[in-house]
């Protein structure tokens, strides 16, 4: 939202632009914080990752079993809190070449080169670490208060209560935003979620996982 930046730009440098001297005691507080939120940005669309479909750029293959994994899918806020929360989301893709029907977490599972398992995360737990606080929106209407005055010759001439359609306009068409995301994004988890899938003989499933960790380091098949 371009809006955003203008705004915040025009808060902080235009002298005009302040709050009802009345308020200002009791908004002074929760106007920092608005404009704090402003300048970190609005809430994110969702970018789908579709598993099925990625062309994925890493492999390993044990036993007839195939792997090909792919990391940095998410974008903006999700993204971000990727690297906060040490949580990567990773779409793998299994190719079942081996004369069985094998069943993803007990059958094969997944370690690193040195040989040390990954701990996955329950795919609703990642969408709990990764989702945005669309609450934290609710910010904005500490912008409610603002005025706009102009003034002429030195004198005031008029003010506009701007932070009414501001405040509650940003608010809410953040969190609808945010929460429009976070639904598209809980529902690819979920649909996606391979922890017990059975796998059959000459099938291939492709799915996303979630893991701690703060690297992009290189996956196995640990079959058992």
């Amino acid at each position: 939202m371009m809006f955003l930046d203008r705004l915040s730009l025009y808060i902080i440098k235009n002298e005009k632009l302040t709050l009802n001297k009345k308020q200002m005691k009791l908004s002074k507080i929760g106007f920092l914080l608005a404009i704090i939120i402003i300048l970190n940005g609005c809430a994110s669309g969702y970018q789908m990752i579709n598993p099925n479909n990625l062309n994925y750029n890493s492999n390993d293959t044990k036993n007839g079993i195939s792997l090909e994994y792919k990391y940095d899918l998410l974008n903006k806020k999700y993204a971000k809190k990727e690297t906060k929360k040490g949580v990567k989301v990773v779409a793998i893709k299994i190719t079942n070449n081996s004369e069985k029907d094998i069943v993803f977490g007990k059958d094969i599972k997944l370690a690193y080169e040195n040989g040390n398992e990954l701990y996955l995360m329950e795919n609703n737990k990642v969408f709990k670490s990764l989702k945005q606080n669309t609450a934290t929106y609710l910010l904005y209407l500490l912008l409610t208060p603002m005025n706009l005055y102009t003034t002429e010759n030195g004198q005031q001439t008029s003010s506009i209560p701007i932070g009414l359609i501001v405040g509650p306009g940003l608010a809410g068409g953040n969190m609808i935003v945010a929460g429009s995301a976070n639904k598209k994004f809980k529902t690819e988890l979920l649909e996606f979620d391979l922890n017990g899938t059975t796998i059959k003989k000459g099938e291939t499933k492709s799915g996303l996982i979630g893991i701690k960790s703060d690297n992009y380091d290189a996956i196995k098949i640990k079959t058992e």
